[in-house]
């Protein structure tokens, strides 16, 4: 323990003990079952400090973080906040010792304001209208002192991610955090929204306020972080001060191993037009054109990369060509057959043309929390007649089904009969992209493939989608993380409000022409980016 130096009455220097940790984890440990999730650990995290905590997916991150939170009570071992041995049995009990948490996915009630979503929980007595009234000049205050402005009155389905976000900050101070833990907070956020949070962080930093980040974006750790921790199989093994670390000892920490960067591997000529959209035009509900126009061809063994901040229709484009969102105009031809408004697409008949479809979003889209892993690693494909015997589902099978798709693609744990909600973020990811890619498709749709994964898995999985490419599938893959894009792309096509307004070489593109493009305000900007990347 480091110790502060302080004078007497009689001018002797002594040594004065530093503060306790804020927060202080003492040999934690937790299983799920045979699934040793956290193993005896010890860390402690320094009062008015940002600390990062990294490691692969099923590392245990999430779990302790749980366990300080109220979601899990640990099998052994205590937690002491500054200093004194608590016990957290709830998310009230966090809340009461002045703990805050921002989740990867939001808690907030999308049809109500922002101020409501704010009070939701922390009312005092039955009266909520005065409840409403003193916590709009509270929320006020806050949302200045922090730099968190946001519409208290604006509804939260109306919001953009990043002021979500916001609102949870906000929740988080307006009950007294003191500790405020975050998991994957830029998961969903654009790059420029990142740093205007990451801005907010140092800002709550500067007043008092302790963060722990939960990220697998180590160029975000080695941005914003004081110090940071590295998880492995439920374990702490390394503790480093963020400036004495770096990018590449931190991913060998993390995995056990050196990992490598993307190999593109050699150019190659790509087949025959496998997909042709032409004319395309998507409303949302509201009647709002969420796809504008929008034309482009992606043929056999190429990757094409649709970039753009999040929200510009990229998500809506997915699935309108994987049959679940209906079409207004326009259509698309895929291996030989058209589809329009008055032919429309369905996700059984895309799947029969051997079109498959890694949703953006895996929770809503990708799986079924309750399912079984074995029972998520079939769905779209739980009529095949190999899981069925007599009308009714073989569980042996379908659990030997699994057990293959985890092997393949080193999904842990290797539980078939595992909850599909108790695998980490980026293992359900693997799962999905195994179920998807085991049905060898002349067309992969794929949104946000490597979001909140760890960069191992980064790493599994652009290899897999390189490979798949190389053997004559058409990849059309929709992704916020230029790296990616640049990592992946054949060719880049730039959404912005809908429309296609720019397309670049994947492999000379460089990060600032994809921003301009990205970034494009007015009809001929995205031409002229390109352009200028030409000359």
């Amino acid at each position: 323990m480091t110790k502060d130096v302080t004078a007497t009455g009689n001018g002797a220097a002594v040594a004065a003990p530093s503060p306790p940790p804020a927060i202080e984890f003492r040999d934690i440990s937790k299983a799920f079952g045979e699934v040793q999730a956290n193993r005896a650990v010890s860390l402690g995290i320094p009062k008015g400090e940002i600390h990062g905590i990294v490691g692969e997916n099923g590392a245990g991150k999430s779990t302790l973080l749980s366990i300080l939170y109220g979601f899990y009570e640990a099998d052994s071992g205590e937690i002491l906040v500054n200093g004194k041995p608590v016990r957290i049995r709830s998310s009230r009990d966090a809340i009461d010792h002045g703990i805050g948490m921002v989740h990867q996915h939001f808690m907030l009630v999308d049809n109500f304001t922002v101020l409501e979503n704010v009070v939701l929980g922390a009312e005092e007595g039955a009266l909520i209208k005065s409840s409403l009234e003193k916590a709009r000049a509270d929320l006020a205050r806050l949302a200045e002192e922090y730099d968190l402005t946001v519409d208290q009155d604006a509804v939260a389905s109306d919001l953009p991610v990043g002021q979500l976000q916001r609102v949870e900050i906000l929740k988080a101070l307006f009950r007294g955090a003191e500790v405020l833990v975050l998991d994957e907070p830029t998961g969903v956020l654009t790059p420029r929204e990142a740093k205007q949070l990451f801005r907010i962080l140092v800002a709550l930093k500067e007043r008092g306020t302790t963060i722990i980040l939960i990220t697998h974006k180590l160029r975000e750790i080695m941005a914003v972080t004081d110090s940071v921790s590295v998880m492995r199989a439920g374990a702490i093994v390394a503790v480093r001060r963020t400036v004495d670390t770096s990018e590449e000892e931190l991913a060998e920490l993390m995995v056990g191993r050196k990992v490598r960067g993307g190999e593109r591997g050699e150019a190659r000529e790509p087949g025959k037009v496998a997909l042709k959209v032409a004319g395309l035009t998507v409303r949302d509900a509201r009647d709002v054109a969420r796809v504008d126009n929008v034309s482009f061809e992606v043929r056999a063994g190429e990757i094409v990369c649709i970039a753009g901040v999040s929200g510009n229709g990229q998500g809506e484009l997915l699935l309108a060509l994987a049959g679940i969102m209906p079409m207004d105009s326009g259509g698309f031809e895929a291996m030989g057959r058209a589809f329009s408004p008055d032919h429309p697409a369905n996700p059984k008949v895309m799947r029969q043309l051997g079109i498959a479809h890694v949703p953006e979003d895996r929770i809503k889209l990708g799986l079924i929390k309750d399912f079984l892993a074995s029972e998520s690693a079939i769905l779209g494909y739980q009529r095949d007649p190999s899981f069925v015997d007599r009308m009714f589902y073989r569980m042996d099978r379908l659990s030997g089904h699994c057990r293959e798709l985890m092997d393949e693609f080193d999904v842990r744990p290797r539980d078939p009969n595992l909850r599909s909600a108790n695998l980490s973020g980026g293992n359900q990811q693997r799962l999905i992209l195994a179920r998807e890619l085991a049905r060898h498709p002349d067309i992969l749709l794929v949104g946000q493939p490597t979001r909140g994964v760890d960069i191992g898995a980064i790493e599994f999985i652009h290899r897999e989608l390189r490979e798949y490419r190389d053997a004559g599938c058409a990849i059309l893959l929709v992704s916020v993380e230029l790296d990616e894009v640049m990592s992946l792309a054949d060719r880049v096509l730039v959404m912005f409000e809908g429309r296609i307004v720019g397309e670049v070489d994947g492999r000379t593109t460089d990060e600032r022409t994809l921003g301009l493009m990205m970034a494009n305000a007015h009809q001929g900007a995205g031409d002229r980016v390109v352009e200028e990347a030409q000359l």
